[in-house]
């Protein structure tokens, strides 16, 4: 009996495909909200209202801490009626933050509408819901698929520095904001009215786009233990994935090292111009850290269907490291670019393998539950990160110390993801969660 439930594909362009697209115009909308592209705006902002770079650093502290406690309540409403209607909703109410933020007179003004409206949007149309779709529309080709919808933030990271350094310079910061509330409302609204979808089961069709076989048409003669299928059908409640060893080792992993992350976003720009670089060449180096993650980011999808995910995200960690390393060594331009090149590279694995490995230890069914409850966690972690830099430099009047950290924090994170083991659920064995390091064959 033919074991393997997956047949030939259909011809035709699988409808999965169209979600993907959808996840790529969400994902560069999403970066109009960015630590990166707040960057650009540091020195003016703060300037203009009159506020210290650490205190300014607290936007982005207060805007992940919103993130995180509506994380865990958007994730089971995607489980239960999809996220079509949470991305338009997310499109509208970000870029009504956008706008109003090109009219703050006082610095209180602008921290709460980007902790309210922006982050807000960004989190109704982010990747609790776009990356939570996209994974149960795929289960074969799940990296891939999370690499191609994450090229969109690439594509933007290293298109927006420039964008953004042009349009202050043309238009000044606040129409620019304006003008970023114009383009999210075009790239998001129409298009995730028109193709979002909750899973491919809704119209009829299974992950990756490949029939069903005899033996899925008959589940009594259906194999309980085949590889990579299984997961789609295991649920978790809240309780039980939290009493699970898995859910907290990879909170605490992408959390430490989302800490420094998101720390380095806010900053760099600041921490080049601060080395005597001018601003251009600042834009410059931004957009060298998003050039090399775009384009890393597919080559790590397929990485992530072929090798043992664990073993991907800790080379992705320790090439971030590597990366900032090299950047410290020296103000030299060369040695800036290639630091910063090589963290890039590392950085383009991070966005795709945390969204992957959290799918692959558990499943479809109950992924936004369980994602929301990951993305707090995280978040909650990563809220520390920008008034961290930004302290420091208050403090020591440079950035090294808090780079350093960062170092520290990635080769923790090297070593903790290799200590996770798969979660299993009572009396359901490991390869019918469908979990392990490739995507066919779920084995650790």
């Amino acid at each position: 009996m033919d074991l393997n439930i997956y047949s030939k594909p259909r011809s035709r362009i699988f409808y999965g495909w169209w979600i993907v697209a959808v996840g790529v115009l969400t994902q560069i909308a999403g970066v109009f909200s960015l630590s990166s592209t707040l960057s650009i705006f540091l020195k003016p902002v703060t300037e203009d209202l009159g506020v210290s770079r650490g205190a300014f650093s607290l936007v982005r502290t207060g805007e992940i801490i919103v993130s995180a406690a509506m994380a865990p309540l958007v994730g089971p409403i995607v489980d239960r009626r999809g996220g079509r209607k949470l991305i338009v909703a997310g499109a509208v109410i970000a870029a009504a933050g956008y706008f109003l933020l090109s009219r703050v007179q006082e610095f209180w003004q602008f921290f709460l509408i980007r902790c309210t409206l922006v982050v807000a949007g960004d989190t109704l149309m982010g990747s609790v819901v776009v990356m939570v779709i996209i994974a149960r529309w795929f289960v074969r080709k799940r990296g891939r698929a999370i690499a191609i919808a994450n090229l969109g933030t690439g594509v933007a990271k290293v298109t927006m520095p420039l964008l953004a350094a042009a349009l202050f310079v043309s238009v000044g910061w606040r129409q620019s904001w304006a003008l970023f509330a114009v383009f999210t409302l075009l790239l998001v609204v129409g298009p995730a009215l028109l193709f979002i979808r909750s899973s491919p089961e809704e119209m009829g069709l299974r992950p990756d786009g490949e029939a069903a076989s005899p033996a899925e048409k008959d589940p009594a003669a259906a194999s309980p233990t085949v590889q990579g299928v299984a997961d789609a059908d295991v649920p978790w409640t809240r309780g039980e994935a939290l009493r699970t060893r898995a859910f907290w080792l990879l909170g605490i992993t992408f959390g430490i090292a989302n800490i420094g992350i998101a720390g380095l976003n806010l900053h760099i720009f600041s921490f080049v111009t601060d080395l005597g670089h001018p601003a251009l060449t600042a834009a410059t180096v931004m957009s060298t850290v998003a050039l090399t993650q775009l384009a890393s980011t597919l080559l790590w999808g397929l990485v992530a269907e072929r090798m043992d995910i664990r073993k991907a995200a800790m080379a992705q960690f320790l090439i971030q490291a590597v990366g900032i390393i090299v950047a410290l060594t020296s103000a030299r331009l060369d040695l800036l670019y290639t630091g910063f090149f090589v963290y890039g590279i590392g950085l383009g694995g991070s966005f795709v393998l945390r969204e992957v490995v959290w799918a692959n230890f558990f499943g479809r069914i109950s992924l936004g539950t369980v994602r929301g409850m990951g993305v707090f966690l995280t978040n909650v972690m990563a809220a520390c990160g920008a008034p961290f830099f930004g302290f420091l430099f208050d403090l020591t009047g440079g950035y090294t110390l808090s780079f350093t950290v960062f170092v520290g924090a990635l080769l923790a994170s090297a070593f903790l993801i290799m200590n996770v083991q798969a979660p299993k659920k009572a009396g359901i064995g490991h390869q019918e969660l469908g979990i392990g390091g490739k995507t066919g064959s779920r084995d650790i």
